[in-house]
């Protein structure tokens, strides 16, 4: 798999809500991706994980985060931080989405090649498929990990960003509510640290 992705593959692969196009975050992977699913460049990518060490590299992480992340579902909040360095517009330029997986299949996949594009496995504007095999075939993708997602509602995606007037010397916005409702966001990151 991995040598199919450094080509600029991509592949469906299930995780713990909705089947997951991934690619390596390289220009052709990028192009491939955004082809397939008939994307908008302007709308940008997440990368997933299997835990957040993987990115300290790419993106600024706040020493909270792990603890924050870690009383909601696993999987289940995807968040947007500050880029390093500014990186390909179509993975959001000076802010990156980063969700740590929960599913094995999804964990495994980024262990063995690195952060992968989380984005839904579906074209743009079309219900997703909770099959990996339907949604890759949907996609005329050839590389999938078998497997059925609980579909519904994706991850919740919240935004941090510095601030040091926060208690935290960040700010917290929840920029899409998912799985992971906005109002219990709110509350864990409300309580004085």
């Amino acid at each position: 798999m991995k040598s199919h992705l450094e080509r600029g593959g991509l592949v469906v692969y299930p995780t713990s809500t909705l089947p997951g196009l991934g690619c390596l975050p390289t220009k052709s992977g990028l192009d491939n991706l955004f082809e397939a699913k008939n994307r908008p460049d302007t709308m940008p990518v997440s990368l997933g994980v299997a835990s957040i060490d993987q990115v300290e590299d790419l993106v600024e992480i706040p020493e909270i985060l792990n603890d924050f992340l870690s009383n909601f579902t696993k999987g289940g909040i995807t968040t947007i931080l500050p880029a390093k360095e500014e990186l390909d517009k179509r993975l959001g330029g000076d802010n990156v989405a980063i969700r740590v997986f929960a599913h094995h299949a999804a964990i495994a996949l980024a262990r063995e090649c690195g952060p992968i594009t989380a984005t839904s496995a579906n074209e743009s504007g079309v219900e997703p498929e909770c099959d990996t095999e339907i949604a890759a075939n949907l996609l005329g993708i050839e590389e999938f990990v078998p497997g059925i997602c609980p579909n519904g509602l994706g991850s919740t995606y919240i935004k941090l960003e510095k601030d040091v007037s926060e208690i935290r010397g960040w700010r917290l916005t929840v920029m899409r509510e998912g799985v992971v409702p906005r109002h219990d966001v709110m509350r864990w990151w409300t309580i004085p640290a």
